[in-house]
């Protein structure tokens, strides 16, 4: 799928040649920075914005063509966009009163069965302006489920949420897909709830496809160098390294690390980034007791960030910062020289002009939970 917007410029391409299948029930999460095409994909599939090239089919039916009336879906947007001169009970009956045939009595106990699912029916009887965030995504969260749709759509629906309230919603938005069993495509730009939520994500970045895969398969194992530093708070650190072959080395200006023979025989380019998440990154400030003392990295502390139970600790090694998440009670404080070890079953490379990725950690992956894009069908398709 294809989707160009003109412009006095030319043409615009938000989404590029987008090929996805998603599975019936599946949760799935769009995610990427602003303007990477993930709200515009969701539109099209709404029928809210039209296809330039390709198709979108729900099951065996094409609806590329059709309106969002005609297309059995309800959607739930970062505005909850309630009536306000109705009641909740009201805004969640109104799309049923307008677009079925059924009776008030089918009507009302479907709202009410909905709302004792979302725990607000003693907020049925409320204008909007009587409810606080939550309580109003609920009422909109509802109006959705009450039309017992094929697919959800939702649109960043908890960004309007503060802290506490959006990891609580986070929750009960997958208890609720689960229990309902409907396919739902969730787009959002926090990789939190992309990462917790969805049975597997989409990486979108300029409006290309990045990677499909699940939270952990994306995490341990990226496509590219965008997808690692994307994936990941604090993000992956990468340190440009040229490759010696005939050593089996990798070389900056500031270290030197064992490169071993199978990983050597994949590498087509010296000119290579060298990858590690924070939290795979050792330190010690006694260099003698650790048991690969040639492979330390002398750094300076510049930072340090108290989380509670993990510390985030800010190096300089040579004028290039590393970020290292280590146990809440480090001593580390800015200004300590410390030795940072890289262990090599940890490291990721990518080629520094594709940013393909060569070599992945060996973090495991359960194979079960990390299903290809090929492998799904489903009733929401782009092609």
């Amino acid at each position: 799928m294809t989707k160009e917007y003109d412009s006095a410029g030319g043409s615009i391409v938000a989404v590029d040649g987008l090929d996805l299948t998603i599975d019936d029930g599946e949760f799935v999460v769009f995610v990427g920075p602003s303007g990477c095409g993930k709200s515009t994909t969701l539109r099209c599939v709404g029928g809210l914005e039209t296809v330039t090239e390709g198709s979108i089919r729900f099951g065996d039916e094409d609806v590329t063509d059709q309106k969002p009336k005609e297309r059995d879906i309800a959607m739930v947007f970062q505005n909850y966009a309630l009536y306000p001169h109705m009641t909740a009970r009201e805004n969640m009956a109104f799309g049923l009163k307008m677009s079925t045939e059924l009776s008030s009595e089918e009507i009302d106990e479907r709202v009410q069965a909905t709302a004792e699912m979302l725990s607000i029916e003693e907020l049925l009887e409320d204008k909007p302006k009587a409810l606080s965030g939550g309580q109003q995504q609920r009422v909109a969260l509802g109006r959705a489920i009450v039309r017992d749709p094929e697919v959800f759509l939702m649109d960043e629906p908890l960004s309007n949420l503060d802290a506490k309230l959006r990891a609580q919603m986070r929750t009960e938005l997958q208890q609720l897909q689960s229990e309902l069993d409907v396919t739902t495509v969730y787009v959002t730009h926090d990789q939190t709830e992309a990462m917790t939520m969805g049975d597997r994500i989409v990486v979108l970045d300029d409006g290309q496809l990045q990677q499909v895969g699940t939270p952990l398969e994306c995490y341990h194992r990226p496509a590219n160098q965008f997808v690692a530093g994307f994936l990941g708070s604090p993000p992956m650190n990468f340190l440009r390294v040229e490759a010696d072959l005939e050593q089996q080395e990798l070389q900056n200006a500031v270290f030197t690390l064992p490169l071993s023979e199978s990983v050597a025989t994949e590498i087509d380019s010296s000119e290579l980034v060298l990858g590690i998440r924070p939290e795979h990154i050792e330190l010690t400030d006694t260099p003698e007791t650790h048991g690969e003392p040639s492979r330390l990295v002398e750094a300076d502390v510049t930072v340090t960030e108290p989380m509670g139970d993990v510390t985030n600790v800010y190096l300089d090694i040579g004028g290039e910062s590393v970020t290292v998440t280590t146990d809440g009670k480090t001593g580390a404080s800015p200004g300590d020289q410390l030795y940072m070890h890289v262990p090599a079953a940890k490291m990721h490379l990518f080629d520094r002009e594709t940013g393909e990725a060569i070599k992945h950690s060996d973090e495991p992956i359960d194979a079960a939970d990390s299903p290809t894009a090929t492998e799904s069908t489903s009733p929401a398709e782009t092609a």
